[in-house]
C-alpha cells in the first residue's frame, strides 16, 4: 500500500497537493543521457551540417545539454533526511521540471532539424555516379512524432508542471510548445530562419519562465505543507 499524505492540515484547510516521491536514480541516469547525447548530436551536426540548413538546431541541443547540469544540479541537493529543508525536499521535483522543459522540448523542436541536416549531408552520402537523389518529402518529419507521448507525458498528470499549474494552464501551456515546435519545423523547411528563430526564442523564454515559476512554487507549496501539516502521533513505547 501506498503512504497517504494528509489532506487537511492542522488549520482545517486543504494541504497543498504536492506531487508523489520520485526514485532520483532514475532522473540521476536519465540527466547523464541528456548531458551527453544532445552534447555529441550538435557536435556532430557541427560537422557535417550546411551552416545555412541549421537554423538554431545546435543551440537548442547544447541547450538541453547544459539544461541537464543544472538539472542534476537541482537533482543531487535532494533530501527528506536530518538537516533538510524546504529546498531541498522539493529539489527532485524541481530538476525534474528542468528536465521536462528545458531538456526535452529543446531536444524534441530540435530533432526535425537535426533528422534533415543528417539526411541531406553530403559530407556522411557521397552520391554514386549516375545516383538519382530520392526526397524524403513528408517522411522527414516521423522523428517530430516523439512530441505527441511527450504531450501525453503533460497532459494525462505524469509530468511535474501538472502540479503547479491549473489544468486549462497546462493544456494552454502544452498546446503552445506543440504549436511553436511544428512552426519552427515548418519555417526551417521553407528557409524562413528569421521567422524560425523568432519562434524557438519564444518557445525557449517561456519554458524558462515556466521553470523558474514552477521551481519557486513547489517551494512555497512545500513551506505552506510543513508549516501546517498535522502532528504525527508519537509512537507508543515498547
Amino acid at each position: 500500500m501506498s503512504k497517504e499524505r494528509p489532506a487537511i492540515g492542522a488549520n482545517g484547510l486543504p494541504l497543498p497537493i504536492l506531487p508523489p516521491e520520485r526514485d532520483v536514480r532514475v532522473w540521476a541516469k536519465l540527466t547523464r543521457v541528456v548531458v551527453y547525447t544532445p552534447g555529441f548530436l550538435a557536435l556532430l551536426l557541427l560537422k557535417v551540417g550546411e551552416p545555412t540548413g541549421f537554423g538554431i538546431t545546435v543551440e537548442l541541443l547544447m541547450l538541453a545539454s547544459t539544461a541537464a547540469i543544472v538539472a542534476g544540479l537541482f537533482i543531487g541537493t535532494q533530501s527528506n533526511e536530518a538537516g533538510a529543508d524546504h529546498s531541498s525536499r522539493v529539489a527532485a521535483w524541481s530538476g525534474g521540471l528542468v528536465l521536462e522543459l528545458l531538456c526535452a522540448v529543446p531536444i524534441l523542436c530540435a530533432v526535425p532539424g537535426l533528422f534533415h541536416e543528417l539526411a541531406n549531408s553530403k559530407l556522411l552520402h557521397s552520391a554514386a555516379p549516375g545516383a538519382v537523389a530520392v526526397p524524403l518529402g513528408i517522411t522527414e518529419l516521423l522523428p517530430a512524432v516523439a512530441i505527441l507521448p511527450f504531450m501525453l507525458y503533460q497532459l494525462a498528470g505524469f509530468g511535474t508542471l501538472h502540479y503547479v499549474v491549473s489544468k486549462p494552464v497546462n493544456w494552454v501551456l502544452n498546446i503552445g510548445i506543440l504549436g511553436l515546435i511544428l512552426g519552427s519545423t515548418a519555417s526551417n523547411r521553407m528557409g524562413a530562419f528569421a521567422v524560425e528563430k523568432a519562434l524557438v526564442a519564444t518557445l525557449v523564454i517561456a519554458m524558462a519562465l515556466v521553470v523558474f515559476y514552477g521551481v519557486m512554487k513547489l517551494r512555497q507549496m512545500q513551506i505552506e505543507f510543513d508549516a501546517n501539516a498535522p502532528q504525527k502521533p508519537p509512537k507508543e513505547a515498547k
